[in-house]
């Protein structure tokens, strides 16, 4: 039965149970104000889940974040179902994947319509420029908050340093880095757990399992995996992708959507690394193999999806859109845009309820685990390097254009970030002043 108590922090710093409404109520907020990829995102969802509504702890967050990064697929969407199943099981995972998703897809798809029909807007892309400066200062600021809270010696500084390193210069894909970087927590732990601790805590692991009633209550999830729940969730996974592939494949006469949706699929299965990882093989099969779209709308439709709240991912409606606008067949091409859109959105993001569903009972079972807890505190700190690098990532797209040096984006991060950090500024009144700030630069001329 659900708890009708809203969340409250009191004295001693723990929390109650956040209601299912009133957690719906946040998930469906932060759907319209999680821009900046994955990045952004998950810099927001830390700023807002464990500074200021403390739902749940920083290291709970971490252990969750981990676990995403190795999936292939939306990393951000993924830690949002995640929370959200630990705070309310099945339907608050379900909750929270779909309302970081659904505002977006609509969004999306009005700007893929405006696009198509009139062409760029110069007063929409002035609101984004605002809007990009303002997700480059909340990631700078959730860096800095995390590396505070997890980096607690030097190994664990070193091990942040070289994964952003080996991200931003080599290229490792995340799983292979977190991997790698797991493994020799696991082995070093072994000899010199106090220089793998992630409390600090000298020869002694420090336990996820808190006095907190939120979703740092790990005992109501420990014994959550069954093989009759793991029956029940593939075969519910194989009905709700099954029967629409069906459907578009004998029903419908355009091939194209039924190509969309087995391609969609494959992408969310293979492609790790995140949005970044997929956008090239994306690109590559939308343009070269099915010619759905052209590089320059290719491009074009990767900034709209950076500049919209929600997973970059998105770009994957927009390739839809216009796979369906291009090669509606006998339909109107509305309605092939609005089909096409609909059916890439959703083979994307199916999978990776699965994966959270299926795989979260069982790291929430390594939670308490000495050992395990050694590991991960070097991915943790993996982790803040790995975020780091797509932080410079998207930074260095806010600032260099190839006009030269963005003073304007320059200057309203720099402020941003003060009063995020200083001034402890909130979320909303940062991304709603700076879209405002962008859109006021434009109307003046500058």
């Amino acid at each position: 039965m659900e708890s009708s108590q809203t969340v409250s922090t009191v004295e001693s710093g723990q929390t109650v149970q956040p209601s299912f409404w009133e957690a719906f109520r946040f998930w469906l907020k932060l759907g319209f104000i999680s821009f900046g990829g994955p990045a952004g995102q998950i810099s927001i969802m830390h700023e807002e889940l464990v500074d200021r509504k403390r739902w749940i702890s920083n290291e709970r967050f971490l252990h969750a974040l981990n676990y995403c990064m190795l999936l292939p697929g939306p990393e951000a969407q993924q830690l949002a179902t995640y929370i959200g199943w630990l705070l309310h099981r099945t339907r608050g995972g379900i909750v929270a994947g779909m309302l970081f998703v659904i505002p977006s897809v609509f969004i999306l798809f009005a700007l893929s319509y405006i696009y198509i029909t009139f062409g760029s807007l110069p007063w929409v892309a002035a609101v984004f420029t605002g809007l990009k400066a303002a997700v480059l200062a909340i990631v700078l600021a959730a860096v800095i908050k995390i590396g505070k809270k997890s980096l607690k010696n030097n190994v664990l500084i070193a091990l942040a340093i070289l994964s952003f390193l080996a991200t931003y210069f080599l290229k490792i894909p995340f799983p292979i880095l977190i991997l790698t970087v797991g493994i020799f927590g696991l082995i070093g732990g072994s000899f010199f757990p106090e220089m793998f601790s992630l409390g600090g805590q000298k020869g002694k692991a420090t336990s996820l399992s808190g006095p907190s009633i939120g979703a740092d209550s790990v005992s109501l999830h420990k014994n959550a995996s069954s093989l009759r729940r793991n029956a029940l969730l593939l075969f519910s996974f194989l009905l709700l992708w099954g029967i629409p592939v069906v459907i578009l494949r004998f029903m419908i006469p355009n091939t194209t959507f039924f190509h969309e949706a087995l391609f969609f699929t494959k992408a969310a299965f293979l492609t790790f690394g995140g949005a970044y990882a997929l956008l090239g093989y994306i690109a590559q099969a939308g343009v070269e193999h099915y010619g759905w779209l052209t590089s320059i709308q290719m491009m074009d439709g990767f900034g709209l999806a950076e500049t919209t709240p929600g997973p970059l991912i998105m770009v994957v409606q927009f390739v839809g859109f216009l796979a369906g606008w291009n090669h509606p067949a006998s339909w109107p091409p509305l309605a092939g845009a609005i089909l096409g859109s609909g059916i890439a959105t959703y083979f994307t993001f199916l999978p990776s309820f699965l994966f959270i569903f299926l795989g979260a009972p069982y790291i929430e079972k390594l939670s308490g685990n000495s050992r395990m807890a050694n590991a991960l505190s070097t991915i943790t700190a993996a982790v803040v390097g790995v975020v780091l690098n797509l932080g410079v990532w998207f930074g260095s797209h806010v600032l260099f254009l190839e006009s030269g040096f963005n003073w304007f984006s320059a200057g309203l991060s720099i402020i941003t970030f003060i009063l995020m950090h200083f001034y402890k500024v909130g979320i909303i009144p940062i991304i709603v002043g700076a879209g405002g700030i962008g859109l006021l630069w434009h109307l003046i001329g500058m």
